[in-house]
């Protein structure tokens, strides 16, 4: 029986980065209600090579990063909210990817940004990118301000029940495509 790959993806440039606390927290939770492994991976894994203008260019390291994302069973996604909206080398890694490969594929959408004015980075922007490749977003996401997430300190109430919810849907989804293979 092959292992269910979930991969973690986190749109930041630079580490640490708070929008991989959310990641490294469902990770977390999936692990331990679950059993389900994540790999975590940040843009900046990819490296400088990520900017390539094709696939065909992209270099080792970048390349790895795409793929990585593409065989995923199910992506956790960490998305750092800048001026309004997602990262562009965050937007750039999907447009290196074929519309049909996350076709049915299980998302659970994790954002930060500078304040409740960005929250819905999630529903307007995120959640459409993968509705274009077809891949199946739980319906609840994640979405905390930077002020909420203080380095060290546990999350607050309302972050951690949504997590909770999201974790269950997002593993519910998981397994019915585990299902749906066998």
């Amino acid at each position: 029986m092959r292992t269910t790959r979930i991969v973690g993806f986190c749109g930041s440039s630079w580490r640490p980065a708070k929008s991989r606390v959310l990641v490294e927290a469902v990770a977390a939770g999936l692990l331990s209600e679950h059993g389900l492994k994540t790999d975590v991976l940040d843009l900046v894994d990819a490296g400088c090579g990520i900017a390539a203008f094709t696939r065909v260019a992209l270099d080792d390291s970048a390349r790895t990063v795409v793929e990585a994302v593409e065989q995923a069973d199910g992506l956790v996604i960490g998305c750092p909210v800048f001026q309004g909206s997602y990262p562009g080398l965050f937007k750039h890694l999907f447009d290196l990817i074929e519309p049909g490969v996350l076709r049915n594929r299980p998302v659970l959408l994790t954002a930060v940004g500078g304040g409740l004015r960005h929250s819905l980075v999630v529903e307007h922007q995120l959640r459409p990118l993968f509705g274009f490749f077809e891949a199946c977003t739980v319906s609840t996401a994640i979405y905390a301000s930077s002020g909420e997430l203080a380095p060290g300190e546990p999350l607050g109430p309302m972050i951690t029940a949504r997590l909770a919810n999201a974790v269950e849907q997002f593993a519910a989804l998981v397994s019915g495509r585990q299902a749906d293979a066998a």
